[in-house]
């Protein structure tokens, strides 16, 4: 990943310059004081193409393919049709109860987290390989303005953690999870939205292997959930024997069970 750098925007106080100081030194990033200079001009000087941006509630990330920021995306949707006794095809998956522990592989902005620590009331562990994903989302969990206190409680339940998941699994032992969970980048994206191609910029889009579901069999007590295209070969070459998910939706969901 290319080298970044940390700054805040144009119009700042106090408060940013010390997150940006801060954020600076705990992701061993260099911090730029802004001094009305452009982004492009500072990426310029540092040839750099990736800025961090501290601006007043919101920290951003601006590459060459555009801006990305934290967002729960349909969480907080779900989760109002959840408080409505609505079924969500993921949780079902899942078979999430109160209480069970969650192991999020791919946590990316945490959107499918926040569904199961709601649904949990629990630790979700957010695994995210890419230090700027884990950055933004760690920080956004904690300044984003959540339109319900179900929300805004999930996220304070959800630990975010820079790693590869294929190492973490290794290194915790057997059944000391309940369910571990995995929704890598698709093979074959849905969409070709501008807005996500600052996030396909910066993501791990490896295929997850083999390896790691037999590690993830051996993590879980109850089960290993995938999510993917519906029209995905994952599944079957991931080894996953029951798919779950509504006839017309785009995405389903494979589901190992854990005797």
């Amino acid at each position: 990943m290319d080298n970044f750098f940390i700054t805040t925007g144009r119009k700042t106080d106090g408060n940013c310059i010390a997150k940006a100081h801060f954020l600076a030194e705990k992701y061993h990033a260099r911090f730029v004081y802004r001094n009305n200079k452009s982004l492009p001009q500072i990426k310029k000087e540092l040839n750099s193409t990736i800025a961090v941006v501290v601006k007043k509630g919101k920290i951003s990330i601006n590459t060459s393919s555009g801006e990305l920021f934290f967002h729960p995306n349909m969480a907080q949707l779900r989760i109002k049709k959840l408080l409505k006794n609505e079924n969500d095809n993921m949780l079902t998956a899942m078979d999430l109860k109160q209480g069970m522990s969650v192991l999020d592989c791919t946590l990316g902005f945490a959107s499918d987290a926040l569904v199961s620590a709601f649904q949990s009331k629990s630790l979700v562990i957010g695994l995210e390989s890419n230090p700027l994903i884990s950055l933004i989302t760690a920080e956004g969990l904690g300044l984003f303005p959540f339109s319900t206190e179900e929300t805004a409680k999930a996220a304070a339940n959800i630990r975010v953690i820079n790693t590869d998941y294929g190492e973490y699994l290794k290194k915790i032992p057997d059944k000391s999870i309940d369910i571990v969970y995995f929704d890598p980048m698709f093979r074959h994206p849905l969409t070709n939205s501008l807005s996500f191609n600052p996030l396909r910029t910066l993501a791990n889009m490896s295929a997850i292997t083999p390896a790691s579901i037999q590690a993830a069999c051996r993590v879980a007590r109850h089960r290993v959930v995938l999510k993917e295209n519906s029209k995905s070969h994952e599944f079957h070459r991931l080894g996953f024997p029951l798919i779950c998910g509504g006839r017309y939706s785009s995405i389903h969901y494979g589901i190992i069970k854990i005797k």
